[in-house]
């Protein structure tokens, strides 16, 4: 009879120890297949934000080549309308400035030419009166 108790005993304490031996196997299978999971899931959250930031700094990086050339065209178109402007401004003044100076230099070369001829006409007119 004692056998059989302890028989029965010794079974129940195997049972028991197998079945809390599943339970844990299972347990811990469960926590490292969440565990696992978790970790695939954060990899791909992971490489998903840095496609977006990759793809954010390469739309960036374009919208600032565009912008950097169309300020670098408007720059150089503006250098060169302005540089038109002021070659404007110089051949007009250039223009002017020569024009007054050969008017002068035409008015005075008449001027002396009038007051030679009267000079002239003057001696003429005395040395024949004489």
């Amino acid at each position: 009879m004692v056998g059989v108790l302890v028989g029965v005993l010794v079974g129940v304490f195997v049972g028991v120890k197998v079945f809390v031996g599943v339970l844990v196997g299972v347990f811990v299978g469960v926590l490292v297949g969440v565990l696992v999971g978790v970790k695939v899931l954060v990899g791909v959250l992971v490489g998903v934000l840095v496609g977006v930031f990759v793809g954010v700094k390469v739309f960036v990086g374009v919208l600032v080549g565009v912008l950097v050339g169309v300020l670098v065209g408007v720059f150089v178109g503006v250098k060169v309308f302005v540089g038109v402007l002021v070659g404007v401004f110089v051949g007009v003044l250039v223009g002017v400035f020569v024009g007054v100076l050969v008017g002068v230099f035409v008015g005075v070369k008449v001027f002396v030419g009038v007051l030679v001829g009267v000079f002239v006409g003057v001696l003429v007119g005395v040395l024949v009166g004489v």
